[in-house]
């Protein structure tokens, strides 16, 4: 429980329903969907098409999905990939010959096919009980009436000001009066409101056939992109096979590869060899586990993680208990291991939400343009902001990664779920590109080791060994910063808030949900 006389939020509880998200007017279309009676599903649709407009620099129509879904709560988990793909016509020689050597993010080689909105027309067709104009209402208002700004996201929107001045719809759009809004501002975006009328109307060929895909593409090509319109037409989700390891008497369930949720479950295997119990959350010991463990898992993903439609990627051998064991004998207390190699930076926008309904359908969903403002390129009539996803994807033609015709790159976007004895017990997440693994370790280790409540958890101050550096948050102390320096990590302070998450907890026994959401960010859980 947390200390009533220290500044933060408690966990929101309820019985019929949960849904926390990263905007306030998110959660309240969930929640108003749920009181409309319809499910988990639609109200996690309805949620995301919303943050789809108010959190743009975090996502958006033209970006990916990835879904993890426990039908009334079973554990036999929905796992659905709906990551966008490159164009037929991209490969590593074709863009070596237009002089490029490594994919600008800002050019229109670095936009995939955005696959969120064939992912939310498929998971609602197939699960919903809602039809998609309904679904999408919320949404159509905030674009067509206007939403007023947060103070997160006025805080994050200037860092891309130079973006969207690049693009003359991203700056009609997105820098009204010449600037970013500031908190309490109203913005309008009538024509994504009308692109989500279409879609409404239409379903999800309404996005990736006729006017709306043709202006994307128009716009593409004459950036250079090698984009057809046959590109958006065969864009398909796919549901794939969960996978999963165990943690301390739980299952941690991810999508498999090609997401990062694999490093989650490598993580947590090399620290269940590990007593964390015993020591402080913010103490040396923990951070410099957690630490070690974040860089082995990341070397490994960064070399193999890809599509597996495409290329083979060893799940089996990287979870098998012999490998794990490998890697957690190479963790020391004493010291940082001074034999791996550092990750290359990369730290793309997300949003994630979660949804528990009444019958305990439960839906963890994320939803990306990667980095903030995606591509910051906009359709001129759609007014869809298109992702940059394909910046990830490597040029070398020995690596797993490499770009190919039709070809889903290494994603960092991933949903959680954690089952316990046949049943879904958390849907969780937490966002901020590569930092997903770590923030969702960091989560998952506060409830089950250290017995945190859910909010407080989420709260709880986090580092992020990366790129050569360990960063931390400023509520890590300052000797546990020095005991970090002493062992070798090059530490420094985060400068902004480090990822954010959001969970719900269903307590079985008691019939009753426990919701919580980041105050990193500026959304919230509610329950009734």
């Amino acid at each position: 429980m947390r200390d009533f006389q220290l500044p933060g939020r408690s966990t929101v509880h309820g019985a019929n329903g949960m849904v926390a998200t990263s905007q306030p007017a998110s959660t309240l279309a969930g929640i108003e969907i749920l009181r409309r009676g319809g499910n988990a599903v639609d109200a996690a649709i309805a949620a995301a098409a919303v943050q789809a407009v108010v959190e743009p620099h975090s996502t958006g129509l033209g970006g990916d999905c990835f879904v993890l879904f426990a039908p009334q709560g079973d554990d036999k988990i929905v796992a659905l990939n709906g990551s966008g793909h490159a164009p037929a016509a991209a490969t590593a020689d074709t863009l070596r010959n237009l002089g490029v050597d490594v994919i600008p993010l800002t050019s229109a080689h670095a936009v995939t096919v955005p696959g969120a909105v064939d992912a939310w027309a498929r998971l609602l067709d197939d699960y919903g009980t809602m039809p998609l104009d309904e679904v999408l209402e919320h949404a159509i208002v905030c674009a067509e009436e206007g939403y007023v700004v947060h103070p997160r996201s006025a805080s994050d929107w200037p860092r891309s000001v130079d973006k969207l001045k690049a693009d003359p719809t991203a700056r009609r759009t997105f820098l009204p009066n010449g600037r970013p809004p500031v908190a309490g501002e109203t913005l309008r975006q009538p024509e994504l409101a009308e692109t989500l009328k279409l879609i409404a109307r239409d379903g999800r060929d309404a996005f990736y056939r006729g006017a709306v895909a043709q202006d994307l593409v128009d716009h593409l090509n004459s950036l250079g992109g090698l984009h057809v319109l046959e590109d958006f037409a065969s864009q398909s989700s796919e549901y794939v096979d969960p996978i999963e390891s165990s943690y301390r008497g739980y299952e941690i369930q991810q999508c498999p590869p090609n997401g990062q949720g694999i490093a989650v479950l490598m993580m947590l295997g090399m620290l269940e060899g590990f007593d964390l119990s015993q020591y402080q959350p913010h103490s040396v010991e923990r951070m410099h586990l957690e630490a070690e463990a974040t860089r082995l898992a990341y070397h490994i993903t960064e070399q193999t993680v890809s599509d597996p439609r495409q290329t083979e990627v060893p799940v089996d051998h990287l979870l098998s208990d012999q490998h794990i064991g490998e890697m957690r004998d190479r963790i020391r207390l004493d010291r940082m291991m001074a034999d791996v190699p550092d990750s290359a930076p990369m730290h793309p926008e997300t949003i994630y939400l979660s949804v528990v309904d009444k019958d305990r359908n439960a839906v963890s969903l994320i939803n990306s343009v990667c980095f903030a403002f995606g591509s910051g390129l906009v359709g001129p009539k759609s007014g869809v902001l298109l992702q940059n996803r394909g910046g990830s994807f490597s040029l070398d033609p020995n690596h797993p990664n490499v770009i190919a015709p039709g070809k889903r790159p290494r994603h960092t976007i991933i949903p959680g779920m954690v089952t316990k004895d046949g049943r879904a017990v958390m849907p969780f997440g937490v966002m901020g590109g590569q930092f997903q693994p770590v923030g969702q370790v960091h989560l998952l280790t506060n409830i089950i080791d250290y017995g945190m409540d859910l909010q407080t958890a989420i709260d709880n101050g986090r580092g992020f060994s990366f790129a050569g550096t360990f960063e931390l948050e400023r509520t890590i102390p300052e000797e546990t910063a020095k005991g970090l320096a002493a062992l070798g990590h090059r530490v420094t302070r985060s400068e902004v808030a480090m990822g954010a998450g959001q969970a719900v907890w269903i307590d079985w026994d008691r019939g009753t949900l426990a919701g919580g959401s980041d105050a990193r960010k500026d959304g919230l859980a509610l329950g009734f």
